[in-house]
């Protein structure tokens, strides 16, 4: 290959390289500013060439960055990119943003020149700070519960001392004390495996986003930062069960029964289906079919959070371009409720435990979720005066039936 030939595909490269490659002197002057770096910093390749590199760093570093790039001269050497050290670089209007940089090395005759190439983070370093404070969050939350189920174990203990005088009563607060331990040992093996998957996904999508630096690759960045937002969203789903379990055990939950007309009643309905139907898989509808004429007695804010567990299990467990069917009607002085799918079914046996607490069926083992919904469902009925029934059969879907009586 001719010298010519060989500068030809140098600057072909240089110049059309998805990376910022800077060359310098022995001096730190600029001699070569590729396009993408141009891109990069807001300068153009004329208006860099013969300045110093430190022009591109932020001032606070300039000095100390002359000290290392005279020690890189002195001692060249190829360094990978940004080890042992975080750094930044400067825009031309004067924004400053993070950077990862490998140097290497070259000479033409007895001058010495350093190459440098150049990467924008700032998407990484902002993804990897939010996810440090959703793992800060987490931890914050996980001790507080910790405490919570502490000083529960503490106020039973101290009640189990006022009871020594009385067997039966001791026996009972013993096997209390003991569903509670196992509970708390229960809850904390759960809130584990339930978090470790989409901290799993968030951690890896996070790391895999500073990959993708070009414009042709900014549909693989969504799709990374989808995964994110579906993975916090799990998590999110997952705290709300557990935190609504924790105020029903605390007595917390007030009921404000209130009479709605049939036309509040329907758009409190429409409200909670349109919610959930952004949730609903390809092809999946929710049909809506409230016959109620008059009036209806029940808390608004209770019932959608019955209403949205409901569909929400029914979408999860159904198929894509299935129906999901929602009805009520008034009957003798009896609100009833149908929530109706087509999905994988619940077995006979399964059936007999499912609105117990961290209860899974066997067929929905690998389907995300807590084992808390439908408990906490019942409970909400029964403050409401309510219940709950199920029908169902494997592969031919699952029926909840509601009734509150008014």
């Amino acid at each position: 290959m001719s010298q010519k030939e060989a500068k030809y595909q140098f600057e072909a490269v240089f110049n059309h390289a998805t990376i910022g490659m800077i060359i310098a002197d022995s001096e730190g002057k600029i001699k070569q500013f590729n396009r993408f770096a141009e891109t990069q910093f807001g300068y153009s390749e004329n208006e860099v060439i013969g300045e110093s590199i430190e022009m591109l760093l932020p001032s606070k570093m300039r000095e100390r960055h002359i000290q290392h790039r005279n020690h890189f001269v002195k001692a060249p050497s190829n360094r990978a990119m940004g080890v042992g050290r975080d750094l930044f670089a400067k825009r031309k209007d004067n924004t400053v943003f993070p950077v990862e940089i490998s140097l290497s090395h070259f000479k033409e005759g007895d001058e010495g020149f350093v190459i440098a190439f150049i990467i924008d983070i700032s998407v990484r370093k902002r993804n990897e700070a939010e996810l440090t404070e959703s793992t800060e969050r987490i931890k914050v939350i996980n001790t507080e519960l910790e405490q919570k189920v502490d000083s529960r174990t503490k106020m039973l203990r101290e009640t189990l001392a006022e009871l020594e005088a009385s067997k039966d009563d001791l026996q009972k607060a013993l096997k209390k004390e003991r569903e509670l331990g196992d509970l708390k040992s229960r809850f904390v093996t759960l809130a584990s495996h339930e978090f470790r998957t989409p901290l799993s996904t968030i951690l890896s999508s996070a790391s895999l986003i500073g990959k993708y630096t070009t414009e042709e690759q900014d549909s693989k960045r969504q799709k990374h930062v989808e995964r994110i937002k579906e993975a916090v969203n799990n998590m999110r789903d997952i705290l709300e069960d557990f935190l609504s379990l924790g105020k029903l055990e605390e007595g917390q939950i007030d009921v404000n029964m209130e009479s709605l007309s049939n036309e509040e009643l329907k758009d409190e309905l429409y409200r909670v289906v349109n919610s959930m139907e952004q949730l609903c898989k390809p092809g999946q509808k929710i049909d809506l079919d409230c016959t109620v004429v008059g009036s209806v007695r029940l808390d608004k804010k209770l019932m959608g959070n019955v209403l949205s567990n409901l569909l929400s299990n029914a979408i999860k467990f159904s198929p894509e371009n299935s129906k999901i069917q929602l009805s009520c009607e008034m009957d003798k002085n009896v609100f009833h409720f149908l929530v109706k799918d087509s999905g994988m079914g619940i077995s006979v046996e399964d059936q007999q435990h499912l609105f117990e607490r961290f209860f899974r069926a066997q067929n929905a083992s690998n389907i995300q979720g807590t084992g808390l919904g439908l408990n906490i469902v019942s409970k909400y009925l029964e403050l409401m005066g309510g219940k709950i029934q199920c029908e169902s059969e494997i592969n031919r879907g699952t029926t909840f039936l509601i009734e509150i009586p008014q």
